[in-house]
Order: C-alpha cells, then structure tokens, then sequence
C-alpha cells in the first residue's frame, strides 16, 4: 500500500498527500483537461446562472447523512448567491434514497428535465453507479461529496464525475492499521455487499493482513436486509478479538445483536457509513468503540454558520457534520469552474475543475468563493482550499489530498474526534 506524508492548508488540519496511490489514479479517466475559454485572460463576460440540483438521502439506510449534506449544499449556494461576484445559483433539491427504495429513479430523471448542469449526490457508491451513466449520456456533472468507491477513478465518466471524498483505498489503509495498532490480532468483519462494503472491507482486509493480523471470520448481507443473526452468528462462532462493521444505519440493528453475544462494543470499529452520533438510538454502550470518517478538523465558524442556514430554513439543528464540507465544497468549486471557464454546462465546468481546485499547480490559493472569485474576474487562476481540504483534483476527479479523521465513542454514544491521519 502507499505511504502517505502529512501536509497543512487553510482551513484544515493534517491532510494526508495521496502519494503513491494518487499516481495510479491518474491513469484513470480523464477528468479534468483543460480547454481556451474566454475567461483565461479576463473575467466572465456575462453574468451567469448556473442549474444544479441534489440527489442526496432524505429516504433510506443513509438517511442520517441526509440532513449535514444538504446543509452544506444549501450553505454554499447562499454563500455564492450573497456574494455577486457574477453568478447565481439556481438549486432544486432531491432524495436519492438508498438502492433499495430507489428514489433516485424519480429524482434524477425530473432534474434532467429541469436543465440542471450538475446533480450533487449521490452519498451512496452504489445509488451513484445506478445513475451516473445516465447523467454522462445527457452532459451533466455528477459531484458527489460521499462517494469512496475506488471503481469511479476509472469509470468511463468523459470528465463528468468528480469527488471531494477520497477513495476508500485512504480510510481502508488507515482503518486497518489502527486496528492492527491497537493491539488486535484476530478479527471479524461484517459489511453490505454493494459497491461501498465491498471495496471498504477488501483494502481493510488486506492491510490488516498486511500488519500481521489475520480475518478470521466475514459476512456480508444486501442493502433491505433486516434480520442479521445469521451475520453475527458466523462472527462469533470465530471468537474474534475485534470487529469492523462496514454498514449503514443498519449497525443500530447488529451492534445490539452482537453485544447480546457476548462482544465488547469497545472492540467495534465503524467506518464513514454507520459513524454517527446515536445517542439513544443504540440501546447498548458503545463506550470505547472507534471510527473513521474522511475530512479534516474544521478551524472556524463552518459548523455555527450550517447550523444558522440549515435552521433558519424550518429544519431541526444538525447532530451530525458529516460530509457537510464536502458537500459545501463542490457547489462553490462548481460556481468557481463555471466562472473560470464562463459557461455553466457540464462541459463548461470539467474543463475548469481541476485547475480551480489547485489540480493544475498554477493558481492562487484563497479560502473562500468571494476570494476565489475575484482572482478569477481579475484574470487569475484561482486554486481553492475549501472546508473538505485542499482538494487538489487529479484528472480522474478525485482529491489528491485528503484527511480521515480517528473518533471514538464516550459513554452517552456520541463520538468525538481523537485523531488525524
């Protein structure tokens, strides 16, 4: 596996440098190649309005990331629209559901008819793979801030598929090595089989055998399921002195199943799927499990400004932050690339994004849209660190550098951050 140095930017706290990894993906598809516009040596010629909707879990076993990604979502585009710096966002938003209940079917087939240049979303690997063709075949962006299956890298996108979450080959490695360095030897491992579990479980696997250790029990069950004692039967039958749980909310269900076996919840170790704050919502201890969930350590008012946007909006104040800068961080470098290249179509933007997120190494950094934005009406080449991390998209649409954040759980069965690799 790699070996991945530790670099600062902005607003984040230790972002990882995808080294070796980040090399190997830039064989994947082309993602982000540059083109003349009219904007290389001047500012938009117009004022632009850019269409974009969300196709985010309002429904589903993802459901509880719903709320932190459409905050951010709807943060960003107040953000850029308070902003005047020559573009408006115009945004819809829409359920993905889950592969599952499939409510992606109504949702992305309505924004395409709506003219939307870009969908937010999906969270889920395996909803996106459902309809990212389909988005490809009508030139729209498909960006999402959740997905980490390493089989985008090199999906025949055309440059229209991009990505502020890293690919799970990052929180795979650091995941099994935690294990490994808290001691563990023998573990189980339970996981959805869809395109997330299997991918996430495959790179543990591996790098946890890797260490010295060894899997020495697994199972899988499908997205739906709900009944999983056969899962926590095959794991303990194995006696393992550990357990990874690749799952979605569907870990409310197993975790209690598992302690009445005979687990300790402190020997549990999730991932960015089922991390949550659950409070309640588990009716066992979690006391001393631990998780890991992409992105950096946020610095300043982010998470006090989504909550004010999010609530004043009628919805509930948030209990999770998860992936909220990612998702804040795709609309604005959505309004930048549009800006950047003085189009709003799908076309437009990949011809742009990798060279405002700093992809092309010849910008200047700045923090915010407004910031970034000026750069860029002045004639200059904006390179964007957002509230995600520097981002630094490779031409296959991925982020070359990337956080993942070690968290564990206190007594009350919320998680609080520990750690930063």
């Amino acid at each position: 596996m790699s070996v991945f140095t530790r670099s600062g930017a902005g607003k984040v706290v230790g972002a990882i440098a995808v080294g070796a990894v980040s090399a190997v993906l830039l064989a994947g598809c082309a993602g982000g190649g540059g083109s003349t516009t009219p904007s290389e040596s001047q500012g938009p010629m117009k004022d632009l309005t850019l269409k974009i909707g969300s196709v985010l879990p309002q429904t589903g076993s993802l459901a509880f990331l719903g709320p932190p990604e459409q905050a951010g979502v709807q943060l960003a585009v107040d953000e850029v629209n308070e902003a005047k710096k020559g573009i408006t966002v115009d945004f819809t938003p829409g359920d993905s559901g889950d592969a599952d209940n499939k409510a992606f079917e109504t949702t992305v087939p309505k924004l395409q008819s709506e003219g939307v240049s870009a969908m937010i979303g999906a969270a889920a690997s395996g909803v996106t793979k459902l309809f990212l063709d389909s988005n490809v075949d009508a030139g729209i962006i498909t960006f999402s801030p959740a997905n980490t299956s390493p089989d985008f890298t090199t999906w025949d996108d055309k440059g229209l598929y991009w990505r502020t979450a890293p690919s799970d080959l990052l929180q795979g490695e650091v995941l099994g090595n935690l294990v490994a360095e808290d001691g563990h030897k023998n573990i189980g491992i339970i996981y959805q089989n869809d395109a997330y579990g299997t991918g996430l479980y495959g790179v543990v696997k591996e790098v946890f055998e890797g260490t010295g250790g060894k899997v020495v029990s697994e199972a899988s069950y499908n997205d739906g399921d709900s009944s999983f004692d056969a899962q926590v039967a095959t794991i303990m039958a194995a006696k393992p002195d550990a357990i990874v749980l690749i799952t979605f909310d569907q870990f409310k269900t197993i975790a209690p199943l598992l302690v009445n076996a005979g687990a300790e919840a402190k020997n549990f170790y999730l991932v960015d799927g089922n991390l949550s704050n659950y409070g309640s919502a588990v009716s066992v201890s979690l006391e001393g499990a631990k998780g890991t969930l992409p992105g950096p350590e946020l610095t300043d008012d982010f998470e006090k400004r989504l909550n004010e946007s999010w609530t004043a909006a009628g919805n509930p104040a948030l209990e999770d932050y998860s992936y909220s800068a990612e998702s804040y961080d795709a609309v604005v470098l959505l309004a930048l690339s549009a800006l950047a290249s003085g189009g709003t179509s799908g076309a437009d933007m990949s011809s742009k994004l990798q060279e405002v997120s700093g992809g092309s190494g010849d910008g200047t950094k700045c923090t915010s849209f407004a910031e970034c934005a000026d750069i860029i009406n002045g004639g200059g080449v904006a390179d964007y660190d957002g509230y995600s991390g520097p981002v630094t998209f490779n031409e296959a649409g991925d982020p070359t550098e990337a956080s993942i954040g070690i968290f564990q759980y206190g007594a009350d069965n919320m998680y609080t951050r520990v750690e930063t690799r």
